[in-house]
């Protein structure tokens, strides 16, 4: 797949103010300052589709974007470290989580997980907690170009074996680097693909 249009929709935090649900959506998610924006930008060959900042937590809206007129590519707030106050973070987690497990045309929401870190608890129990609602959802390991040659399937794989411990099948994941460009056609290929299912 090759995006060759994509532009701006509605930002909100109501999912009854979101667009008609009458078109594939997939959703970006991740901890703050995982790189979703240089993802999402990445992706979509735009510079500043998504909003770039220095500083965790810039995003703090449902972003709704049109790709090629035909799905939905949606920019969600990050999860975790972020300076606003506790009850910010609060009205966060409410909005997203009524988007995720109510959005009917949802079909893969992409948890980004910078491929630099230890396996997060914040990251293991918020994919534990897609599970158990059954949402639909794919692993993408960000920051790829940042580790040495070898590094990136090694680290990888130490997320595996964390997540052997309670998930009885691996869920789809691609690893990425926004720099690079790398895993951008394995991604998009993916969204493909689930589309062509659906239809």
């Amino acid at each position: 797949m090759e995006i060759k249009q994509a532009r701006f929709v509605i930002s909100n935090t109501n999912i009854k103010k979101c667009p008609a649900p009458t078109i594939p959506e997939y959703a970006f998610i991740g901890r703050s300052n995982v790189g979703k924006s240089s993802l999402i930008n990445m992706l979509t060959k735009s510079r500043s589709l998504a909003k770039i900042s220095g500083k965790p937590g810039k995003t703090r809206l449902i972003n709704h974007f049109i790709i090629n007129e035909s799905w939905y590519l949606v920019d969600l707030p990050g999860y975790g470290y972020a300076k606003v106050p506790i009850s910010e973070k609060k009205k966060w987690e409410k909005f997203i989580r009524n988007y995720i497990l109510n959005r009917e045309n949802l079909y893969c929401l992409f948890v980004l997980i910078d491929i630099r870190r230890e396996p997060l608890p914040a990251d293991l129990e918020f994919m534990e907690w897609l599970g158990i609602n059954g949402v639909p959802f794919a692993i993408i390991f960000t920051k790829a170009d940042k580790l040495k040659p070898g590094e990136p399937e090694a680290n990888v794989n130490r997320y595996i074996e964390k997540m052997d411990e309670k998930w009885e099948e691996m869920p789809k994941w691609f690893i990425s680097s926004a720099e690079k460009a790398v895993g951008k056609d394995e991604i998009l290929s993916y969204i493909e693909k689930i589309n062509k299912n659906k239809t």
